[in-house]
């Protein structure tokens, strides 16, 4: 049975399936119709969110899922995954509309004429702001509340989709209302956006590249830890502090030295308090492993 997160995750994904849909059909119409190559480029900028959407719904299944024979620390990681996928997609649609946006200028100073939109694409362009905001405003919320990395990179894939449309919205609008010399607007108003995309691309998918290659937790979690440990009683000191991010929990490995002189039963009871004091932190689902071995202590050789 799937948990609470993962459907709302799939119900807000599939709400967004359904609007890309809509919105696609919709902006391939107006840009064929209304005689706007921004605007069907805009339509192919949509469809693309289709390969997000399904990401998200085949991924954040996989990750509700708990440990196995495979996979001990669960299938977090597949939401990781996902989130870096999308970051991916998000860059590649954000190269193609500079790439775009640089030809057009080229054929402008060229000597070439860009054609001249309706304003059935300027409407297009107009409701597609609005929904795709309205989308992102939604989606990321309830990536938010869920603390879903995959569903928050999705809203952000939303949010370009919508950028995208206020540069096709600028370009459509100065073609229609300044005349055929600021037609030139649409492509430099696109690059512009591109770049911001870019930069979103790469904020969401650098912390799911560090937690794949298993990057230790920031130093302010791991000063939070410290703080746990040495302020547990019969802690005489510890080390080897290793720390991961699976997923949404964390995976926390440590070794804590303690009196010789104390029981096993005693040494099991400190470790069972430090397990539970990190999980009231960071989650019941916090992977722990902590060690206890007997303090050593070396004293030097009189001369």
């Amino acid at each position: 049975m799937m948990s609470s997160r993962t459907l709302k995750a799939q119900k807000v994904t599939w709400v967004g399936f359904f609007v890309n849909l809509l919105l696609s059909i919709g902006k391939l119409f107006a840009g064929i119709v209304g005689h706007s190559a921004a605007m069907v480029a805009d339509g192919v900028h949509s469809i693309s969110d289709f390969a997000t959407d399904i990401i998200v719904l085949a991924f954040v299944r996989v990750a509700d899922k708990g440990s196995d024979a495979d996979h001990r620390y669960g299938h977090g990681k597949f939401e990781t995954f996902a989130t870096l996928l999308i970051s991916i997609s998000l860059l590649l649609v954000g190269i193609g509309i500079c790439w775009s946006g640089m030809q057009k200028i080229s054929t402008s100073f060229t000597g070439g004429l860009l054609q001249q939109p309706s304003v059935i694409a300027l409407l297009a362009a107009l409701l597609s702001i609005l929904a795709k905001e309205g989308l992102y405003q939604y989606t990321a919320r309830v990536g938010k509340s869920i603390n879903n990395q995959a569903v928050i990179a999705n809203a952000w894939h939303h949010r370009s989709d919508a950028l995208s449309s206020i540069a096709t919205l600028l370009g459509i609008g100065g073609a229609i209302l300044l005349g055929g010399r600021w037609r030139i607007l649409d492509p430099l108003a696109g690059i512009l956006v591109s770049f911001f995309i870019m930069k979103v691309a790469v904020k969401l998918g650098m912390p799911s590249v560090n937690e794949l290659l298993e990057t230790a937790l920031p130093d302010a979690i791991e000063r939070e830890i410290t703080d746990v440990l040495q302020q547990t009683p019969d802690v005489k000191t510890f080390h080897k502090l290793k720390t991961r991010k699976i997923g949404t929990i964390y995976a926390i490995d440590v070794h804590v030295q303690l009196d010789p002189d104390l029981s096993l039963v005693q040494s099991h009871d400190i470790a069972t308090e430090i397990e539970r004091k990190l999980r009231d932190r960071y989650g019941p689902d916090t992977q722990i492993s902590i060690h206890t071995e007997p303090l050593r202590v070396h004293h030097k050789k009189n001369d």
